[in-house]
């Protein structure tokens, strides 16, 4: 059982910002699937949503009450069952939408790379507190780039491209907390531009499209161009103010495509507006840096390194949803944190709320 003391440490602020994330969007949910036929008008994502939101405070409640070095002696096993779901994804996993990334369990489904993001975070910040101070040469980071990248090849076979990137993003933000030598890191850097154009042949050809589309949305208006164009007049007509709740002609008319998840915040930029968007930027302005904040407070290197790992991804998450919202990147299918309807999505950022908690109430040792 957890220590009731330690909930005197319970950093608050960071909670009450993601509570009020989740708010805006279970708002937001509401006006972007009301008038959906497909719903009935029934407001059923809204009650799933608030049913994810209920549980991951279950889950968090559970994270928090095992203290996070527990999680660095279990790396192993954590890594181990993260291939393991991985692989039973590209096994027996039946495609969806031209991608195979949900496991069936009964009348539910889940998608284990949303919770591979976790599991990389927290044995990849133990590898690099064991290394730390060490990988200064090639082999090293060869070593510490398997590592990573079975799981991030693994999620990229599915196809989930986005995801993928995800954890390489976290791949680069923790190691260069972690201590890597930075001309190592450049080097890595430098090799990736410099295979660009060997990956791109890699890519499958909705992807290909998808970045070409990028740089050009009208290519394809009526295609691969047309959830970016919609988005954008979505966006730009919301103004200053919007057109209130429930008004916005895009949204309600179903001229724009994934209202209630990967596009929710162009259905914000239409009816709240640039008060709106300005608004819910500021909240997750805050979080990451209440998030940085507590990472400086942790009492030892994998606590600081888990945190980094949550807020690297909770912002390339943010900065790619809203970015291809507004066409300046490309569509990649990644929700927004706490806005975006989805129980995976959902659930694995409230472990990761729990892990930052975890930490920040553990930052000190208690006193008899």
């Amino acid at each position: 059982m957890i220590d009731k003391r330690l909930f005197k440490r319970l950093d608050y602020p960071f909670l009450i910002l993601v509570i009020l994330i989740t708010a805006l969007g279970i708002v937001i949910i509401s006006s972007a699937t009301h008038a959906n036929p497909f719903t009935g008008g029934d407001y059923h994502f809204v009650k799933m949503q608030l049913i994810w939101f209920l549980l991951g405070l279950g889950v968090m409640i559970v994270v928090i009450s095992i203290d996070y070095r527990t999680f660095g002696r279990l790396s192993n096993i954590i890594y181990g069952v993260n291939i393991i779901l991985l692989l039973l994804v590209l096994l027996i996993a039946k495609p969806t939408m031209g991608a195979a990334r949900w496991i069936s369990v009964g009348p539910f489904r889940f998608q284990p790379s949303e919770f591979a993001k976790i599991a990389v975070i927290l044995t990849l910040a133990r590898y690099l507190e064991k290394k730390e101070g060490k990988i200064n040469n090639v082999k090293e980071l060869l070593l510490l780039l398997i590592y990573v990248g079975i799981p991030t090849a693994m999620i990229m076979k599915q196809p989930d491209l986005g995801t993928s990137l995800v954890l390489i993003a976290i791949f680069f933000g923790m190691i260069f907390i972690g201590g890597v030598n930075f001309k190592l890191i450049l080097g890595l850097i430098s090799s990736g531009i410099f295979l660009a154009p060997i990956m791109w042949s890699f890519l499958k050809t909705y992807q290909k499209k998808r970045i070409l589309v990028f740089l050009n949305p009208n290519m394809d208006p009526l295609g691969a161009g047309y959830h970016v164009i919609q988005s954008k007049i979505a966006v730009g007509s919301g103004g200053f103010l919007g057109k209130g709740l429930y008004q916005g002609t895009q949204n309600q008319l179903n001229f724009l495509p994934e209202q209630h998840t990967d596009f929710i915040f162009s259905v914000l930029g239409e009816e709240l507006g640039f008060v709106g968007g300005a608004f819910l930027l500021i909240l997750y302005m805050l979080l990451i840096l209440r998030g940085l904040h507590l990472a400086t407070k942790s009492r030892d290197m994998y606590g600081m390194l888990i945190i980094i790992g949550v807020i690297v991804m909770f912002t390339f998450h943010i900065f790619i949803n809203i970015g291809m919202t507004i066409g300046i990147m490309p569509v990649t299918g990644l929700p927004l944190p706490f806005m975006s309807y989805g129980g995976s999505s959902f659930l694995s950022n409230m472990i990761a709320v729990g892990l930052v908690l975890n930490v920040g109430m553990r930052r000190y040792k208690i006193l008899f």
